[in-house]
C-alpha cells in the first residue's frame, strides 16, 4: 500500500527558529530530529510571502501568479487541481485541519471552495473564528466545532483523533494539518504564547533583528514560546504514529508559509525580499526520505507538491511548475535550479532572485502592490552579498563595483519571470557609484 502523507504546515516561522537552522534555544528538538535523521532542505525558500499565495503554491505547485493568488482575499479558483485532487485519484482518502485561507470570505469555507479536501475541520481565516485559548473551526457540514485547549494543541488532538481512525484503513490517508501559530493575532497585533508555557527569553536574537530592532524585543519571546510548543505538537504527532504502528508507512513535511521580520523591513512583518521573509524550515521524514541528508540546493516551497506525489508514486503534472526533490536525496547528484524566484505583493509588487550567494530585488514603483498583479517595467531596489552579508544589512544596489553582477542577475530575474507564466519585461537600473570597492567584479563570474 502506499504511504500516508501528513503535512505539519506552520505561519510565519523563520527558518532561523530551529536548531537546524542555527537557533541555539532547543526550541526544536523533534523538528531537529527529523532534520538529521531525514530530509532537510537547508535552503528552503517561499516563492510568496504572505499568507493567501503561499498556500496556493503549496497546494498546487504552480506559482501565485499563474493560480491567480497573487495576494491574500483572492479564492482559489475551482479549476486549479490541488494536492488533494491528484492524491485522491491515486486512492487517497484526504482531509484538512485548521487554516485554509484560500476561499472567500473569513469564516466557514464552502464543500466547492475546500480545494478537493474530502473530510474537514478548518476555517478560511483561523485568526477570524479563534483566538489562542477560544479555537472555533467547522466541520464537513460547516457546523460549528469548539475545541478545547490551546489552539496549537487543540488542532493537534484533532489531527491525532483522524490518524487514529484510519489506523486499520484499508486506504492510505493525506493529512494537511494547518495552524496559525506562530503568526500573530491579528485583532490585537501580539505574538501570545501558551499560558503553561510562558514566553521564553529571547536570549537568542538573530543578527538581523539585532541590528534593525523593529518589535523582535517587544515580541520575540511570545514568539519563541509558540515554536516551541508548535514543535512538541509536532513531536506528539511523530509519538501518535509510533503508537499505532504507523511510523514507518507515513511521510511527515514540516515546513511554513514565509517567515517573519518583525517590522525591520517594512512597516508590517513578511512581505518583502529579505531572507527574515522568505526563508522557511523544511524537513521530510518517512519512506523514500529517510537517511536522505541535508539538500543543499536552493529548496522551494513551490517543490513540495511534486516532491510528494513523486514519492508516492503519482505522475507529477506537466502543469506543476516545481521539481520533485527525490532525485537529489541521499547526496545524489541531478539537475537542479541554481536560482529561486520570489513574486511579493501587497507591500509592493516586487520580484526577487535568489541564488547560493546573490538576492537582487526589484519593484514597479508605479504599480498599486493590492490591485496590480505585475508589470513590464521594474525598478532595481536591493542587492546584497549573502556570502558575505548574510542578514542583509549591506544594500550594493548603488556600487558601481557590482554592476556586472545586477546585470547578470537582472537577466537571469527576466528569464525566470517569463518561465513562471509572467509577460516580457524591463529592469531600469538604479544610478551606481564607487563606494569604497577596489575592483569591479564580473557579474557572470561570482554567479
Amino acid at each position: 500500500m502506499k504511504p500516508n502523507v501528513i503535512i505539519f504546515f506552520t505561519d510565519q516561522q523563520r527558518s532561523d527558529t530551529t536548531g537546524a537552522g542555527g537557533n541555539p534555544c532547543g526550541l526544536t528538538p523533534n523538528f531537529d530530529r527529523v532534520a538529521f535523521t531525514g530530509t532537510y532542505a537547508s535552503t528552503a525558500v517561499t516563492p510568496q510571502p504572505v499568507c493567501g499565495p503561499a498556500r496556493a503554491v503549496l497546494q498546487t505547485g504552480k506559482y501565485a501568479t499563474c493560480t491567480g493568488n497573487y495576494r491574500n482575499a483572492i479564492p482559489l479558483g475551482r479549476d486549479q487541481r490541488t494536492m488533494a485532487h491528484y492524491f485522491h485519484d491515486a486512492g487517497y482518502d484526504t482531509a484538512y485541519i485548521g487554516k485554509w485561507h484560500l476561499a472567500s470570505g473569513r469564516h466557514e469555507v464552502q464543500k466547492e471552495e475546500r480545494g478537493g479536501y474530502d473530510w474537514w475541520l478548518g476555517a478560511n481565516a483561523l485568526e477570524a473564528t479563534s483566538r489562542p485559548y477560544d479555537t472555533l473551526v467547522y466541520d464537513n457540514e460547516n457546523r460549528p466545532v469548539k475545541l478545547p485547549g490551546h489552539r496549537i494543541d487543540a488542532l493537534t488532538d484533532a489531527a491525532v483523533r483522524y490518524i487514529n481512525g484510519h489506523q486499520d484503513q484499508d486506504k492510505p490517508f493525506f493529512l494537511f494539518l494547518s495552524f496559525l501559530e506562530p503568526h500573530f493575532q491579528n485583532c490585537f497585533d501580539d505574538f501570545s504564547a501558551p499560558h503553561s508555557g510562558a514566553p521564553i527569553n529571547p536570549l537568542y536574537m538573530p543578527p538581523d533583528l539585532g541590528a534593525l530592532g523593529g518589535t523582535s524585543w517587544q515580541h520575540l519571546g511570545g514568539y519563541y514560546g509558540m515554536v516551541k510548543r508548535l514543535d512538541e505538537a509536532f513531536g506528539r504527532i511523530r509519538d501518535a504514529l509510533e503508537s499505532l504502528h504507523m511510523a514507518e508507512d507515513t511521510i511527515l513535511v514540516f515546513t511554513s508559509d514565509h517567515g517573519c521580520h518583525f517590522k525591520t523591513r517594512n512597516a508590517e512583518y513578511k512581505r518583502s525580499c529579505h531572507e527574515s521573509s522568505v526563508r522557511i524550515p523544511m524537513a521530510f521524514y518517512g519512506p523514500g526520505f529517510t537517511g536522505g541528508g541535508n539538500v543543499a540546493e536552493i529548496v522551494s516551497l513551490i517543490d513540495v507538491a511534486p516532491t510528494l506525489l513523486d514519492a508516492c508514486g503519482i505522475p507529477v503534472p506537466e502543469d506543476m511548475q516545481g521539481h520533485s526533490l527525490m532525485p537529489l536525496l541521499g547526496g545524489k547528484k541531478a539537475p537542479w535550479p541554481k536560482e529561486a524566484l520570489i513574486q511579493i505583493s501587497e507591500a509592493e509588487v516586487g520580484r526577487a532572485i535568489r541564488t547560493k550567494r546573490w538576492k537582487y530585488s526589484v519593484q514597479a514603483t508605479d504599480r498599486d502592490p493590492v490591485l496590480d498583479q505585475g508589470s513590464g517595467v521594474y525598478t532595481e531596489m536591493y542587492l546584497y552579498d549573502l556570502e558575505h552579508d548574510p542578514y542583509e544589512l549591506h544594500n550594493l544596489i548603488h556600487s558601481r563595483a557590482h554592476q556586472g553582477v545586477c546585470l547578470a542577475l537582472g537577466e537571469k530575474l527576466v528569464r525566470l519571470m517569463k518561465e513562471a507564466g509572467e509577460g516580457d519585461a524591463m529592469i531600469l537600473p538604479q544610478e551606481k557609484e564607487m563606494i569604497g570597492q577596489l575592483a569591479v567584479f564580473d557579474g557572470e563570474e561570482l554567479l
